[in-house]
């Protein structure tokens, strides 16, 4: 069946019970309306504009510029050159050359990398300008004159040309891994002959390495053009202020004459099924995906109720698809580790046609059973469609979701809105807002039947134009079949019966018997925080802080003495799984999947964690689906289900899983850490293959059962749009009923420890790695009062070590992609603080890219930290702690400080960030060198490029 029909058909079926100005004789579809708080529109040399007030957070806005250019738009010689240009974007403006727009977005609290950035990919290049301050209109105009400038002023100055090809050669260093390599190979065997899979964003390192200045000059004056553009502004700000700004800045942008055509490469329909295989020594897992190609609902179309629907349709298609083939893999000896299915574009890139994709992730050598397992799926839902109830339970799923945004509308942040927008301008859709998009979904679930869903999914499993992906570890004794045999597998498995799905209708009431529950003894208002504390009869202690952040959230902690420090050896092994098994099994009379189906249409989880000294439970919830999260609140510390089944299909996950960790280069590292930094502490140190047979189901059980199974001493903190006269009477019914054994006070091992090695430790050793590469990871620990100074000293420390890597080791020197630079106090173990750094480099370049990392440290303890450096990151600090005061996440951890830890790191803030001081730095750094620790390891490839092209 065409799809463009089936979806136009659906549409139009259905627009005289739709209330959205749809006529079904219309020769076309009425287009969606643009939310009314929106500015939509052109300038007149093109460029396109959307802009939006929004005050979450207050004072703060977002700035895209999102083009319709990508390295699909390259020609042979100028591969990589799209993603090239991207980063000579922040080398240098008309307004703002050098370095200088870096700098002066830096002065003003954002930082580069995450409030700065950029990415180019096929067909897009969005450049953003994250949570810039909006109080001075200067830093308005400032930032819409940077996106000036990025469309049609980026000064491209040969010596900056050539200073970064070195960090884009290293950037294609940091991800040239196999499963990047076996892609290339796929889209080769997938996309044949089409420009898509000769045109990666990261390019070819001969044309990075070697282009002549003028050929990216070309590229920018021929694709960078206003209609080809769109400036998206969303945030604290007078949207027609910015309008005007925009129209006068943007003024001397001419309108393209004699354009290059913006062409679309399209992507051929094939009648025999195209296979591809890749394989490669460095990949960790064995993947089948069966894709049916369909077209791409025409743009005219995606802003109709036509788009409205396909989009209701491809939401409940896929979750019921995935709600099986989840329920599949968690069955013992399964044909697949774990499988997914999605309707989106062919391959994740191409803009001319989609997919409806099913994946699934497999045993080594299990490539065949897995794609025949996938086959049958799709067969089920093309034979037989879905049944009702998994055809209610999605249904409502979406309407919830739907229905949470809208009640969170007035909440919503800068950064969810900008990416929509980007989106609609990028692919196409609709922007109708929220209230418009919540009545559209509950009328289509309302009016579009089971048997018109089914019709739909049907349609999306064709006969033709069908492509087969298999890849996985290239190993000797792991075999694969043939593309040949590949075909005819699929073509038998096409042929094979099939029965219809049978539904297990799961009841949705969580307890058959409710609790009796317990009393509120006591209620003090108005405590530290502007906090409720409660107490209740079995003596767990309660603690309410009521926020206006959000809407519709509520999240819930717990904490009480405990953890893992309590066992011994002979419990390592089960302690390492412990919070991936303990769950497994599911809740009560539920197992995992009947859990899920039924929570079906309702906002609330929770989950369980064992730390070293403490055990906790987290939750979150809607205000209406409060009592939902105390449920299972109290199933979680009641009736942990146990699960066989389940079980052993983890235990066959994880033994594949550990076995092909052992390909990617990167374990040797990651096996090597607890060596370097703990001394091979047997609590820290990876699980491995030989574990498993150590692993005890029963054991793990019963000490998770035992965990929770004694409240003594608890403490629950609730935060966020509380009822305080609503939630009482169900706090003192269900956690007032969670077991409290006060003969048999909760304690936790304090001696129990697990700190960091000191003294000086190298371990340097050799990987055969494909991409000649050196991992470096430096480490200097040190022992630190744990001070709330203490701790904001080395989160400024890390902030200046970055900036200072950055300007050495990426941009002087080229030696490295990016440079992750981290320094924190911890508080388990209280006092201990660390320097860490990591990254990737050339080998030839390890050495001396390593100096440069210790002299940066050096230099600070010697003259001090670099005052500009010091400047920007307090300015960045000040605004995120701005920022922080409108979170709950914030002031639920501060709650936790104080009345689980007792210390307040809120009221003095102000105070110790005076303190942070250059000298305040110097003295920090001098200290942990003082203590002479200094932990290393590199992890290098025997071959350099050089020796590769010998």
């Amino acid at each position: 069946m065409n799809f463009k029909h089936l979806i136009l058909g659906v549409a139009f079926a259905f627009a005289a019970v739709l209330p959205f100005g749809v006529s079904a004789q219309a020769p076309q579809m009425q287009q969606l309306p643009v939310d009314t708080a929106v500015r939509y529109g052109k300038l007149p040399n093109g460029l396109t504009y959307i802009v939006r007030h929004n005050a979450n957070p207050k004072n703060r806005a977002n700035y895209y510029i999102a083009q319709r250019v990508g390295s699909i738009l390259e020609d042979d010689n100028q591969s990589g050159l799209a993603h090239f240009l991207e980063h000579m974007a922040f080398n240098g403006t008309k307004n703002f050359p050098d370095k200088n727009l870096i700098s002066f977005l830096e002065r003003i609290g954002c930082r580069f990398g995450a409030d700065l950035n950029a990415y180019t990919a096929f067909d897009e290049t969005v450049y953003t300008i994250m949570d810039a301050p909006t109080e001075k209109k200067d830093v308005v105009d400032s930032c819409l004159l940077i996106m000036h400038d990025w469309s049609n002023n980026i000064s491209l100055v040969g010596k900056e040309i050539d200073e970064e090809r070195g960090v884009i050669h290293e950037e294609w260093r940091s991800r040239d891994n196999g499963q990047l390599r076996n892609l290339v190979t796929l889209m080769e065997k997938l996309l044949p002959n089409n420009k898509y899979a000769k045109r990666m964003p990261i390019g070819s390192m001969d044309v990075v390495d070697h282009f002549p200045h003028k050929r990216i000059r070309d590229y920018y004056k021929k694709w960078y053009r206003p209609d080809l553009q769109c400036v998206i502004v969303v945030g604290d700000i007078d949207p027609d202020y910015v309008v005007k700004e925009l129209t006068r800045i943007f003024k001397d942008v001419p309108k393209p004459v004699n354009a290059a055509e913006r062409y679309y490469v399209p992507v051929e329909d094939n009648d025999k099924p195209l296979i591809g295989i890749a394989t490669d020594p460095e990949v960790t897992a064995t993947t089948v995906q069966l894709m049916y190609k369909h077209d791409v609902l025409p743009n005219e179309y995606k802003n109709t109720i036509a788009g409205v629907s396909m989009n209701y349709m491809e939401a409940v298609v896929s979750q019921m698809l995935n709600e099986r083939l989840m329920a599949y893999a968690m069955k013992p000896n399964a044909p697949f580790l774990q499988a997914g299915a999605y309707d989106g574009s062919y391959m994740g890139v191409a803009k001319t046609k989609e997919a409806f994709n099913f994946i699934a992730i497999c045993k080594n050598g299990g490539a065949v059973p897995a794609l025949e397992a996938l086959v049958s799926e799709a067969q089920k839902v093309k034979q037989f469609g879905f049944t009702q109830s998994e055809y209610d339970r999605a249904k409502k799923s979406l309407i919830t979701s739907y229905e949470n945004s809208y009640k969170e509308r007035a909440k919503r942040t800068n950064s969810s809105y900008i990416e929509e927008y980007k989106s609609f301008y990028l692919d196409g859709g609709y922007i109708p807002g929220i209230e418009y998009e919540y009545n559209m979904m509950q009328q289509l679930a309302a009016n579009i039947p089971l048997d018109v869903v089914n019709q739909y999914a049907a349609g999306l499993i064709t006969d033709k134009n069908v492509a087969i992906g298999i890849t996985g570890p290239k190993k000797d004794d792991i075999k694969y079949p043939t593309e040949a045999e590949v075909e005819t597998i699929f073509e038998n498995a096409c042929k094979a019966k099939v029965e219809a799905y049978k539904e297990e209708v799961s009841d949705e009431k969580l307890l058959d018997k409710e609790p009796k529950g317990g009393k509120i003894v006591s209620e003090k208002k108005n405590q530290k925080y502007g906090v409720t504390e409660l107490t209740l009869n079995n003596g767990i202690k309660v603690y309410l802080k009521k926020t206006d952040f959000k809407d519709d959230t509520i999240i819930m902690s717990a904490e009480k003495k405990g953890g893992k420090s309590l066992y011994g050896p002979k419990d390592f092994t089960n302690l390492k799984v412990l919070g991936e098994v303990m769950d497994l099994g599911g809740l009560g009379k539920f197992d995992a999947i009947a859990l899920q189906k039924a929570l079906t249409g309702r906002t609330a989880a929770t989950s369980c964690v064992v730390s070293l000294h403490k055990d906790m439970v987290s939750g979150s919830s809607s205000v209406v689906d409060f009592e939902t999260m105390l449920q299972l609140l109290y199933l979680e510390s009641t009736a942990r289900r146990a699960d066989k089944d389940a079980f052993d299909a983890f235990m066959q996950r994880k033994e594949v899983a550990l076995k092909n960790a052992a390909n990617n280069p990167m374990s040797a590292l990651q096996d090597s850490v607890p060596s370097l930094l703990y001394n091979n502490d047997p609590r820290v140190t990876p699980l491995t293959l030989s574990d498993l047979k150590d692993i005890n189901y029963d054991r793990i059980m019963e000490i998770a059962r035992e965990r929770f199974a004694n409240y003594e001493g608890a403490k629950f903190f609730f935060i966020g749009n509380l009822d305080e006269a609503t939630m009482k009477p169900l706090i003192a019914k269900y956690i007032g009923a969670l077991p409290v054994d006060k003969k048999h006070p909760n304690v936790t091992n304090e001696k129990v420890q697990v700190a960091m090695a000191k003294g000086q430790k190298d371990l340097f050793f050799k990987k055969d790695f494909d991409t000649p590469i050196s991992y470096i990871l430096d480490v200097i620990p040190c022992k630190l009062p744990f001070t709330q100074k203490n701790a904001i000293l080395m989160d400024v420390l890390g902030a200046i070590l970055s900036q200072e890597y950055t300007a050495t080791i990426r941009e002087q020197e080229g030696g490295a992609y990016s440079v992750g630079a981290y320094a924190t106090l911890q508080s388990d173990p209280k006092g201990e603080a660390f320097i860490q750094v990591f990254f990737p480099t050339d080998p030839t370049k390890a050495e001396a890219m390593n100096k440069l990392v210790y002299k940066a440290i050096e230099d600070i303890a010697k003259n001090g930290p670099n005052r500009e450096y010091l400047k920007k990151t307090l300015l960045n600090n000040a605004k995120v702690h701005e920022e922080n005061q409108r979170k709950n996440g914030y002031w639920l951890g501060h709650m936790i400080n104080y009345y689980v830890e007792g210390f307040d790191w809120v009221s003095d803030y102000d105070k110790v960030m005076k303190e942070i001081t250059p000298e305040a730095v110097q003295n920090l750094v001098k200290e942990i060198l003082k203590q002479g620790n200094k932990l290393q390891m590199r992890v290098t490839s025997f071959k350099t490029e050089k020796d590769l092209k010998k």
